[in-house]
């Protein structure tokens, strides 16, 4: 499983602390590589969205930093969670459909400095983007070399969606948290993996799927030792206190806000009211089947939508990615997909399952270094020209 455990350390705890600033020190100059080839992508997609913006007469400031779901965030950073706006259609939108981290930081960082909220998130998303690339390489590094992890962060940034990346989105924060949340479950770091995962779960609803590959993680490390009948390992405790603080950021949040709207799933006409929902990607398969007004139509859509999540992920698993990786990607996909709000948005709602890309990952490291840089530059300029029209477009990503 790719899972490790170790006995408990008996060096001071100045000594376990000195030597975990070296293994991250290490760990640092290992994806020195992955974070320039990461800023180097990034920059030409900025380029591009800047040349493109002017273009048009519009600011790539502003696009990154102002415009939707980024405006709701400094909404809440700026008025807290009392701001409801009524749309042209009826709708209630309300900021407690965004969960508070990102707000909060951006809320932080521009109290002790001279940033506005907008530029605060875009401050914050820059740098956490830069670990969530570093945590990528991390996670990609340790189970199949640092090739594929050099390979796994160009992939991921050069995503056509890329460029929310670079925005003031939490997507970023989020990345970087749930990656280095799962790098601490395959280093058997529990404690760790659960506070990230507590926060992760502060970040966005999809905190859920941080939670469960570390709750499947510490479950599947359990039976085994049940199996084999070896004694559980020493780390049991650590284990259990990571898996009971994992799930508290998501639910502590959504608790809030049911109390707020005075009952326990008032998060969930909160989320209605935005037009958002869960059916199971029956309203997705009716939107890509539009075409065709077909009951049958819609459940062949559905089908061939879930069974093309689920290859990846089996690819995935006969490459031997560990099943928290899987676990994690899958509940994403599945958030994703099966979400009944705005369609225009799954493909940016997909980019937080980096490992649905580490197949990939492992061939092109394992291919020659033509296809590799070939097919990296292609997706590089690709992603930076269709973020650009993509950004200047009419509707949100």
């Amino acid at each position: 499983m790719s899972i490790t455990s170790s006995r408990p350390s008996l060096r001071a705890p100045g000594d376990l602390v000195a030597a975990r600033l070296t293994a991250l020190r290490n760990s640092f100059r290992a994806a020195r590589p992955s974070l320039a080839l990461y800023l180097a992508i990034r920059f030409l997609g900025l380029v591009v969205l800047v040349l493109w913006s002017a273009s048009t007469g519009k600011s790539a400031h502003v696009l990154l930093s102002r415009r939707w779901d980024s405006l709701w965030y400094t909404r809440v950073a700026e008025h807290g969670y009392g701001f409801t706006l009524q749309a042209p259609d009826g709708r209630s939108l309300s900021g407690m459909a965004f969960f508070p981290l990102l707000p909060w930081l951006e809320e932080g960082l521009s109290a002790v400095s001279p940033l506005s909220l907008p530029d605060a998130g875009l401050v914050v998303s820059a740098l956490a983007s830069l670990v969530a690339a570093w945590g990528i390489h991390a996670v990609a590094s340790h189970v199949h070399g640092h090739r594929a992890g050099l390979v796994l962060v160009g992939l991921w940034a050069a995503l056509p969606v890329g460029i929310v990346q670079s925005m003031a989105y939490s997507e970023s924060l989020f990345v970087a948290l749930a990656a280095w949340s799962l790098y601490s479950v395959l280093t058997g770091r529990w404690i760790t993996a659960g506070l990230l995962s507590f926060l992760a779960g502060l970040t966005r609803p999809i905190g859920l799927a941080v939670c469960a590959a570390l709750l499947v993680a510490a479950l599947l490390v359990t039976a085994d030792s049940l199996r084999t009948r070896r004694r559980l390992p020493d780390s049991v405790a650590a284990m259990a206190v990571g898996c009971a603080i994992a799930p508290l950021g998501a639910a502590g949040f959504v608790l809030w806000v049911g109390h707020r709207q005075g009952h326990l799933l008032g998060y969930l006409d909160v989320q209605a009211g935005w037009g958002n929902g869960f059916d199971g990607g029956i309203a997705f398969a009716r939107f890509l089947s539009s075409f065709a007004r077909s009951g049958v139509v819609t459940a062949v859509v559905v089908v061939l939508l879930f069974l093309l999540a689920a290859w990846p992920h089996r690819i995935g698993l006969r490459q031997g990615q560990p099943v928290a990786l899987v676990v994690y990607s899958a509940v994403v996909t599945l958030l994703a997909l099966g979400a009944s709000g705005y369609f225009g948005s799954k493909p940016r709602l997909l980019m937080p399952a980096f490992p649905l890309l580490l197949p990939l990952a492992v061939v092109l490291a394992r291919s020659r270094s033509a296809y590799l840089w070939t097919t990296l530059t292609t997706m590089t300029a690709a992603g930076a020209v269709y973020g650009a029209f993509w950004l200047n477009g009419s509707g949100p990503p």
